[in-house]
């Protein structure tokens, strides 16, 4: 009986009750239905400021722990918000600790674009450059957009729209089928 695959989630917003955190939420409370679990990564204000000259054994401890994270898991989900045409900085920050390891290469990664029709376009662009140059593999049905509208988070900060819900478990099958590629093309576990 193999192992019940780990995806994490990325969430691009540092604001509280960000809609991005509430479809990462909402995918993480679907994930059993998709046969999967999904780890909410919540330590993207501790990360430090990337510094090329701290990329180096030992690492700092954030950094070693979103490492560590990201190699855990199958596959990776991202939501974030576009700030100025572009990813947040924080969360652009994040991605840089992940360009001088190697766990995120061929690691399957998608996103849900959260934000309202015609919106969110830049942050997907930029996501999908720093995704290529960290070697991430971008699973493009899983690429979607859930609009989220603030009427339809449940008293818990779940959506409760049925369709939205059924969509990200699609999203999370997909990351955990193409998760279970890279590990029989790769023997690794």
């Amino acid at each position: 009986m193999s192992a019940v695959p780990v995806i994490l989630l990325l969430s691009g917003s540092l604001r509280a009750g960000s809609t991005n955190e509430t479809v990462l939420r909402t995918a993480r409370d679907v994930a059993s239905a998709a046969r999967v679990r999904a780890v909410l990564y919540d330590g993207l204000a501790g990360l430090p400021h990337f510094n090329p000259d701290d990329d180096t054994e030992p690492l700092p401890p954030a950094v070693a722990g979103l490492r560590a994270a990201i190699d855990a898991a199958a596959g990776i989900l991202v939501c974030t918000p576009e700030y100025a045409g572009t990813l947040p900085g924080a969360f652009k920050n994040l991605l840089d600790w992940t360009v001088g390891g190697t766990e995120i290469c061929d690691k399957p990664v998608a996103w849900v674009n959260a934000a309202a029709p015609g919106r969110g376009g830049g942050a997907e662009a930029t996501l999908r450059t720093v995704l290529g140059y960290t070697g991430a593999r971008v699973v493009e049905p899983a690429c979607v957009a859930i609009p989220v509208d603030r009427g339809a988070v449940d008293a818990d900060g779940l959506l409760s729209d049925p369709e939205a819900r059924r969509r990200l478990g699609s999203v999370l099958g997909l990351l955990a089928a193409a998760g279970s590629e890279t590990v029989s093309s790769s023997g690794r576990p």
